[in-house]
């Protein structure tokens, strides 16, 4: 068993063993407990009382998050050429279609997210197999799939994510950088719980929200008081 740091040491006892803390507290603790010399990322998971095996239980969805990611999304958008000018001036960092299938057919998948329009879908889907396993292929329930491709490269740019509930029945998400202030935390976390709340399917049972846990990048998970977020 490898031994603690100082550093691990010094912020080991700071979280109390089984205790739910408010989703404020949690927003402080999770930066004082972070002890990495890098920026480290922030995620959520959040337990669910459903069944995701059944197709009216499963919860996807997309939020926009206040205070952005942290993290600069590399963005390709695959459109016909009357889309192109106004994808670039939205912030998209590739714009093109045959030439970026052909890049992708290649194996080139350096990108977080592609947007593509309906009209596209075709020639994308040659190369769905590539895509799908590495999650980037577009989906208009994501608004990836869309006519506005601009409005949909703004959004991703400013911090909107989309995010599903796994085989586990758990929603696994990043929400920030453990650079942000407390109150951003808060704010980010905020919004995406309401929002998987919002989202609770009608067929689902008993208790909805099972469980929450904020941590960042080898820190300890945070268990937090679902009461505290609605």
């Amino acid at each position: 068993m490898s031994k603690l740091t100082k550093n691990q040491k010094s912020v080991a006892d700071k979280v109390e063993a089984g205790k739910a803390y408010s989703l404020k507290e949690a927003a402080e603790l999770v930066k004082e407990i972070t002890t990495t010399k890098f920026d480290a990322s922030l995620d959520i998971d959040v337990r669910l009382g459903v069944d995701p095996r059944k197709a009216n239980q499963m919860v996807r969805g997309v939020v926009t998050l206040p205070n952005g990611t942290g993290k600069v999304t590399r963005v390709l958008c695959l459109c016909t050429p009357d889309a192109e000018a106004a994808a670039k001036e939205a912030g998209a960092d590739y714009v093109g279609l045959d030439e970026y299938i052909e890049k992708i057919k290649g194996g080139w998948t350096d990108v977080d997210v592609i947007i593509t329009m309906p009209s596209c879908m075709g020639k994308v889907g040659l190369v769905g197999r590539i895509l799908g396993p590495r999650g980037l292929m577009p989906n208009p329930k994501s608004g990836t799939v869309t006519m506005d491709v601009a409005k949909a490269v703004k959004d991703i740019k400013q911090g909107k994510i989309d995010f599903k509930v796994d085989k586990a029945g758990i929603i696994h998400s990043s929400i920030g950088k453990v650079s942000f202030t407390p109150e951003q935390i808060y704010g980010n976390a905020k919004e995406f719980i309401q929002t998987v709340i919002k989202l609770k399917p009608a067929a689902a049972k008993g208790t909805y929200i099972k469980s929450i846990f904020i941590s960042s990048t080898m820190s300890k998970g945070i268990k937090i008081d679902p009461k505290s977020v609605e």
